[in-house]
């Protein structure tokens, strides 16, 4: 089969692939509407947004809010939203998710600009001597997104592991790279309940930061298998640097301000989550912080104003296939167990993973450092699949395509399927519950692994 042929039937069978299991979810909790062989409407016209995402990807913005609007209005005069029906119902909503949607626009935004003061820094350039000349210097890249995210948003870890790979590889850098700085961030992130919004939301439920710490056995795992096959396609595409380039001068003034903008956003988000949790659930506390960091240090040296039009309109993308998701008529997910999680990864390439994490919350009894793995790293499959995917494509607009993504990619599925077997294997899945009154899942749906009687 034709490689462009071959691209397009993947663009076409993924996402559906990844939605079958949602119609029965919805099945279980929603609200009787129409549907057609048992699929509510709502999902029929979420898949076809997916799909045009897919296939017209030089007119992604346009295919997102044009479904993001047919949908809404056929809520608004049709099924009627979660929160009731009529414009009442659509207000309550917005009120509901207009948090989350604030947050990732003040979040995609400020790290555009912090990319750029991390490029112009000219610290990438000074990196080389501290790099293997082979494909293990891009291996190496990929290790240090996979750390930095463990403490940083990974949003943020995969901007400047792609402004890294920007000087490094001359601007010439693999698709199938570009997939790995992205699932590296995620899964570097899932083990941490700072590095992710999912593991966030965890924490701020009851959550000890201990119990995600166990997904970076998957991650890890995952990372030794993608890590490997990116680095060696990359190599094979475009050679690292070999020497730091000459009569280079790093900016500290520029360094500084990416470390202020980091300290906002981290801090931010530890002290209102140790202090006063229910502030994040009632205003975007975290982007406010990013933006007002940057206005601060404005003066100090001038942000590239001229890069929020283009990082808007990526920013507007996710923001409408989020809202596309936030409508949709889920409301129960299957029984706790492993194979749930597994396929929520799945899942979460195609649907945001903020409702699918606060749907697990309310219902409870899952194996917390799974689920953080699961619905953390899944969405690196596809490009829009994570606002860092979403935010990494902004500076490489060649990323905007399902089918080069899938097919040029497809290390980060096989490494997601991996490192959830590992994690099987080596701690076994121990549902519990992150209250104390939710049933827990029964044993019989649990792998006992040999290494779990110590645990």
């Amino acid at each position: 089969m034709p490689r462009t042929l071959r691209a397009v039937v993947v663009a076409l069978v993924l996402p559906m692939l990844c939605l079958l299991g949602l119609p029965a979810w919805a099945a279980a909790g929603a609200a009787a509407g129409p549907a057609v062989a048992g699929i509510p409407v709502d999902f029929m016209l979420f898949a076809c947004v997916l799909l045009g995402v897919a296939l017209f990807h030089h007119h992604t913005l346009k295919v997102a809010l044009g479904g993001a609007v047919v949908i809404t209005l056929y809520q608004l005069l049709v099924t009627g939203f979660k929160a009731g029906a009529g414009l009442a119902g659509l207000a309550a909503h917005l009120g509901h998710e207009w948090v989350t949607l604030a947050n990732l626009l003040g979040l995609l935004l400020g790290f555009a600009l912090l990319a750029d003061h991390f490029e112009k820094s000219h610290a990438p350039e000074v990196l080389p001597h501290l790099l293997p000349d082979d494909w293990k210097g891009g291996f190496m890249l990929l290790v240090g997104v996979f750390v930095m995210s463990g403490f940083l948003d990974n949003i943020a870890a995969a901007m400047i592991g792609g402004t890294m790979a920007k000087v490094l590889f001359q601007r010439r850098v693999h698709i199938g790279y570009l997939a790995a700085i992205v699932a590296a961030s995620n899964a570097g992130g899932a083990g941490s309940v700072v590095g992710d919004t999912t593991t966030t939301m965890m924490w701020i439920a009851g959550a000890s930061p201990l119990w995600v710490v166990e997904a970076y056995i998957g991650g890890a795992v995952s990372l030794m298998f993608f890590g490997v096959v990116a680095s060696l396609k990359q190599h094979d595409y475009q050679p690292i640097q070999k020497d730091d380039t000459p009569g280079v001068h790093v900016d500290a003034g520029r360094l500084a301000i990416v470390g202020v903008i980091l300290v906002a956003a981290i801090g931010s988000n530890v002290w209102f989550n140790l202090n006063n949790p229910s502030v994040l659930e009632h205003f975007p506390v975290i982007g406010v912080a990013v933006m007002l960091a940057i206005v601060v240090c404005a003066p100090v040296r001038r942000p590239e104003w001229g890069l929020l039009p283009g990082a808007f309109k990526g920013s507007v993308f996710l923001l409408a296939l989020v809202w596309c998701a936030s409508l949709m008529p889920v409301d129960k997910l299957p029984t706790p167990a492993w194979p749930t999680a597994l396929g929520l990864g799945f899942v979460s390439a195609v649907f945001d993973n903020i409702p699918l994490t606060a749907l697990a919350i309310r219902q409870d009894g899952y194996d917390w450092g799974f689920l953080a793995y699961a619905v953390g790293f899944g969405g690196s499959m596809i490009w829009f699949g994570s606002s860092a995917g979403v935010a990494l494509s902004g500076m490489y607009p060649e990323a905007r395509s399902v089918g080069r993504w899938v097919a040029q990619g497809w290390h980060v599925a096989v490494g997601y399927v991996l490192g959830f077997i590992a994690m099987l294997l080596v701690l076994g899945w121990h549902p519990h519950p992150i209250k104390g009154d939710a049933p827990v899942a029964s044993p019989t749906a649990a792998v006992a692994a040999p290494a779990a009687a110590s645990r």
